[in-house]
């Protein structure tokens, strides 16, 4: 541009550059997260296979998206907004993946995995700041939100035989169960409770067909992955962050969300490790194992006492010797050898980082994100997106004592939790336009 005072027909107009910029950065930000929540490879069923991240077609696609995000920050965000992102908590999470990758069994496999998984960090914090404004980032969300829903249910009508769990294989008591594009029902299950948590959102601000498309769609497809939990924990999420907000009553959110987490921890974990718990559980319903997962959590707390301060380093716990040579009593209800995590992210977590990584988790995942929740500027489009980010986060918080993906490569559940912790963050400390 020559001249912006007398701008000649050769030069664009400074509001047209804006208009130009803000549109391009929406069609990044929408590509960055549809890519996220799709990924470069959709109806791969998991494995161990699936497990060591040697794919050349998602080290390219994956690094590349990082680099995009990277770019788009660097070209078309302001410097505030992106100071607003560096979290000490997350800082100092991310100088233990560093040590668990020199803990590591195979440092270049566990270097390898880390590296996706921050790329997945740095691609969702791009998808939180590149969009101008809250319109920008709802088109974002419909976007994303959308192609995942249709892709999907493209893979029921034309593929089912891989979008819909079969007989064979290693888990023939989920055959006839949903799971789209994603590699298995119970990561399709809570994507899908994330994405109705989209619509929801979009429907609040006023863009009623769209979403309640999104939200219905999403809904029905979550109640076809036959995951019962989901089913429960999306209606208790969304009561305890919208309910108290609806009678003039906003501060309780926060106190309800705390109180849930710590009462399903003491009913999961603590049946396992508290000693009263665990006999009231033996005296009250022997038979409940939340499907074999207290024998498998029961296993993993044996092995974190080994080494309670490193853990055993990142990606070097599952698939390796300290699981494959292990014994296996008879009336284990899960073959763990063939486990690929522990159902459980906490102590997944504790397990390759030890137990101070995540102590430092619990403040930057759960207390961090409810002060910058209860610190929230009461405007509109702050409130609104706030509570949609509380409720993701809520979700995925209590889906994390049954399921496990924190710092778990590019799982999209696992993007969706870093977009609510980092959406937090931003919503706390400026006015949403």
């Amino acid at each position: 541009m020559s001249s912006i005072a007398n701008p000649r027909k050769t030069d664009i107009a400074p509001a047209s550059v804006e208009r130009i910029s803000a549109q391009v950065a929406t069609v990044i930000a929408s590509v960055i997260l549809t890519l996220g929540l799709v990924s470069f490879r959709p109806f791969q069923p998991s494995g161990p296979e699936g497990e060591t991240g040697g794919d050349i077609l998602n080290q390219l696609g994956y690094g590349s998206l990082g680099v995009l995000a990277l770019a788009a920050m660097v070209m078309l965000v302001n410097r505030r907004t992106l100071s607003a992102l560096l979290s000490p908590w997350w800082l100092i999470l991310l100088g233990f993946v560093a040590l668990a990758v020199t803990n590591a069994l195979y440092p270049s496999s566990s270097m390898r995995s880390a590296a996706f998984t921050i790329i997945g960090v740095i691609c969702m914090c791009g998808v939180l700041v590149i969009p101008r404004n809250v319109d920008a980032f709802s088109r974002v969300l419909a976007v994303a939100s959308l192609a995942a829903l249709a892709i999907s249910y493209y893979g029921i009508l034309f593929k089912a035989g891989i979008a819909i769990h079969g007989g064979d294989g290693f888990e023939p008591q989920h055959a006839g169960l949903w799971r789209g594009s994603f590699s298995h029902k119970n990561i399709a299950a809570p994507v899908m409770a994330c994405i109705s948590l989209c619509g929801l959102y979009l429907l609040r601000r006023g863009w009623r067909l769209v979403g309640a498309i999104i939200l219905v769609s999403a809904l029905f497809f979550m109640t076809q992955t036959g995951s019962k939990t989901t089913l429960a924990t999306v209606p208790l999420a969304i009561a305890m962050v919208m309910l108290p907000g609806m009678i003039g009553m906003r501060a309780m959110a926060p106190i309800c969300v705390a109180t849930a987490l710590i009462v399903l921890a003491l009913g999961t974990l603590g049946t396992v490790f508290i000693e009263p718990l665990k006999e009231l559980r033996e005296a009250i319903s022997p038979d409940l194992t939340f499907t074999g997962r207290t024998a498998l959590w029961d296993f993993m707390g044996e092995h974190i006492a080994e080494r309670p301060l490193t853990g055993y380093g990142f990606a070097s716990f599952w698939g390796t010797e300290h699981v494959l040579l292990a014994d296996l009593p008879f009336d284990r209800e899960w073959d763990i050898r063939g486990i690929v995590h522990g159902h459980n992210g906490y102590l997944d977590l504790a397990i390759i980082m030890g137990l101070p990584a995540l102590a430092v988790a619990i403040i930057a995942f759960v207390i961090a994100p409810i002060r910058d929740y209860v610190r929230t500027p009461l405007l509109r489009e702050n409130v609104l997106m706030s509570e949609f980010f509380m409720m993701v986060l809520t979700f995925t918080l209590m889906n994390a004592f049954l399921e496990s993906f924190f710092f778990r490569r590019a799982d999209p559940v696992w993007l969706f939790f870093v977009l609510a912790v980092f959406g937090l963050r931003v919503v706390a400390r400026f006015p949403i336009r």
